[in-house]
């Protein structure tokens, strides 16, 4: 007869447990190594558009988007599996210009740019002064005239006759409202993306007042501001620490997305979010706005979204369901349709 071994069944937990602590060992391995991949990736991605945009002195910095005519493959995962006809049907203007918000840079827009694209669509996403691949120094950037350049620059290049769709988001609401004040005939829509869509004399900065305290408290106090100029004088910008913006901005976003951010998200100018706008009622007033509110929105509660809404009622007000405060992110199919219905409205 063989051997036989007879074992307790503290003998069976331990074994089990013993063979279940590898897996997990062996999971968490490779979680790991994933996750260092995907920071390379994003790493790779992000050096690979700098190196691009000094051989083109800067020139992709402004803006990337739609550059040929292919189509996307409706086994793609972000096809919504219709032809461009029927997005097509009720939509007079068909180029988006793509804002982003503090840190962020047109590398954010991707998911959605893949969107519009595949629905026969003109997505422009521009970088703002000192952001994404855009070679000035953040902390020169002292006016929302001078973070907003690259937006009016592209805006008052376009034909005499032609419109764009403009999207801003979070404080890349303030550049379009300062868009809306300076080139108000070349705007046919303005979408505020859970923005500060601000009134006149307000700060960018006051939106989220809620969050990071007062004005006063946050330049005292705050561990995230940055002395570009020296610790002796006033501040110039501020960067979040990496999981504080996790918490912040990507409470719902897939991990490779959150990789991506956390290797190309650049330092905030201060002046630009600081600055009061001034805003008229005969350029600003008679702009088109729209509200996208986000509801799982740590940045920008929900609360403080329906205040600006009430201080400043939109055209219309739509709302995206377990959104955190990036939906280009964590909700790009729910953004892409919004998108698509504010297209259609005449």
């Amino acid at each position: 007869m063989g051997n036989l071994i007879c074992m307790t069944k503290k003998d069976t937990r331990d074994n089990n447990h013993g063979s279940k602590s590898k897996r997990m060992g062996r999971s968490q391995r490779k979680l790991l190594a994933e996750e260092e991949f995907l920071h390379r990736q994003a790493l790779s991605m992000a050096l690979q558009q700098h190196q691009l945009s000094q051989r083109f002195d800067g020139s992709m910095s402004r803006r990337i988007g739609s550059t040929s005519s292919r189509r996307r493959n409706l086994s793609d995962p972000f096809s919504n599996g219709k032809q461009a006809p029927d997005f097509l049907e009720n939509i007079r203007l068909n180029k988006f210009v793509l804002v982003h918000g503090e840190g962020f840079g047109a590398w954010c827009w991707y998911k959605t740019i893949a969107l519009l694209e595949e629905a026969g669509l003109v997505p422009i996403a521009i970088d703002l002064t000192g952001s994404g691949i855009d070679l000035a120094d953040t902390n020169s950037v002292t006016t929302l005239a001078e973070y907003s350049k690259p937006l009016i620059s592209y805006l008052e290049n376009l034909p005499e006759d032609e419109q764009v769709i403009l999207v801003g988001h979070s404080t890349g609401g303030a550049c379009v409202s300062y868009a809306l004040e300076h080139c108000p005939q070349k705007i046919s829509k303005a979408i505020f993306l859970c923005a500060t869509m601000v009134s006149d004399g307000q700060r960018p900065f006051d939106v989220f007042a809620e969050e990071l305290g007062s004005t006063e408290r946050f330049m005292q106090e705050s561990q995230f501001l940055i002395h570009g100029n020296g610790k002796d004088k006033p501040p110039t910008g501020f960067m979040f620490e990496k999981q504080q913006m996790k918490g912040l901005y990507f409470n719902q976003s897939p991990t490779k997305d959150v990789a991506l951010a956390m290797v190309s998200m650049r330092p905030i100018p201060l002046g630009p979010v600081m600055e009061k706008l001034s805003l008229s009622p005969e350029k600003y007033g008679t702009g088109r706005r729209f509200f996208i509110q986000t509801l799982d929105d740590h940045a920008l509660s929900p609360d403080v979204q329906e205040k600006l809404v009430r201080d400043s009622p939109p055209e219309r007000v739509f709302k995206i369901k377990g959104s955190d405060h990036c939906p280009f992110f964590s909700k790009p199919q729910s953004l892409h349709k919004i998108l698509l219905e504010i297209a259609r409205i005449p």
